[in-house]
């Protein structure tokens, strides 16, 4: 099995566990990062979505999620494609979440770039729609 494919598997059954659960168990993701991983958010901590700031290390890395499952809860969350090329993955789909405190939903697209060594994840860095995350943080 080439490394590619080693990737995108890790990847599938960490997002279908996170599907699945709709975000009540992080485990998914930290099973599978490095120690010293890091993880870039395109919103970058703005005050709709302050725990998307850049983060440095597993420890960092869960404050994203405790942030993340706070302050909004997951309707779906879907990935249609895997790119994969060498320790780099693409992950391509959509996501839903309701923002707790208004109430509003998001829907968006979502990539999500990954590299990887070793079998676990280095880098993460998140692209979706900041507008419309914005706009349903408002009240």
């Amino acid at each position: 099995m080439s490394v590619e494919t080693q990737n995108v598997e890790i990847l599938r059954r960490a997002y279908e566990e996170w599907a699945a659960t709709k975000a009540a168990n992080v485990d998914c993701w930290t099973s599978i990062l490095a120690e010293d991983a890091r993880l870039s958010s395109l919103a970058e901590g703005a005050q709709a979505a302050p725990f998307t700031e850049p983060r440095s290390g597993r420890s960092e890395i869960l404050e994203y999620f405790e942030g993340l499952t706070r302050d909004w809860e997951m309707v779906f969350y879907r990935i249609d494609e895997y790119v994969a090329q060498g320790e780099r993955v693409v992950a391509i789909g959509s996501t839903s979440w309701r923002n707790k405190q208004t109430g509003k939903i998001v829907v968006t697209p979502k990539i999500d770039l990954w590299r990887m060594k070793g079998g676990k994840a280095v880098h993460f860095s998140e692209f979706y729609d900041t507008a419309r995350l914005y706009a349903a943080a408002q009240p």
